[in-house]
């Protein structure tokens, strides 16, 4: 059963991971968007860190939704408001509870993407987050391992792709042979997900 503590992991592997990679999530951001998506989401991160340590909320669903709020506040651009979502939504399918299973977990996941593709009217082949976070979600069953590595073939997977959403659509055809930035950290929030388990 994964508790509290699980998904302070989960944020705080997150945030780490974000900061080793903030200039390469940079780096590809500058190629086919403002460039500035690794430092929106180093700060986001690092305030979630920090609210966690505050305020040590005692459910899986408070610590994700706790973490929505700061990376809403806190994140520029759209990545706030769709990580926002994703986690406040998850978040609130785990409700009140001191444990979930991690078939709860996938459950509630699914329901946190399909409100990113609500909110952002993206779907899977778009060159967005949502490629990196479907396959994620559908290899959950599998393990935290197999979604990492799900998550990181959907986020290399939309380097052939011309981006249809988002800032990156904007350069039509030339937005081909680049990894799309958001699927490239959606991928690091799985992946730390493999990291607060081991931890």
């Amino acid at each position: 059963m994964l508790d509290a503590d699980f998904f302070r992991r989960w944020m705080t592997a997150t945030a780490a991971s974000v900061d080793r990679e903030a200039q390469r999530l940079t780096a590809l951001d500058s190629e086919i968007g403002d460039a500035d998506h690794g430092i929106n989401m180093q700060r986001g991160f690092t305030a979630v860190t920090a609210a966690l340590e505050e305020e040590a909320p005692d459910t899986p669903g408070a610590v994700l939704v706790l973490a929505a709020r700061q990376l809403i506040s806190k994140v520029g651009g759209a990545s706030g408001p769709l990580y926002g979502t994703l986690l406040r939504r998850t978040g609130k399918e785990l409700g009140d509870t001191a444990e979930v299973g991690e078939e709860q977990l996938a459950a509630a996941l699914r329901e946190g993407v399909d409100a990113v593709m609500k909110l952002g009217g993206a779907a899977p082949g778009d060159k967005t987050m949502i490629d990196a976070l479907v396959p994620a979600v559908d290899a959950l069953a599998d393990g935290f391992a197999a979604a990492r590595a799900a998550a990181e073939q959907g986020a290399e997977a939309t380097i052939p792709l011309q981006a249809r959403k988002g800032r990156a659509s904007y350069l039509g055809e030339r937005s081909i042979g680049h990894q799309d930035p958001g699927a490239t950290s959606s991928a690091l929030l799985i992946a730390a997900l493999e990291e607060a388990a081991e931890g």
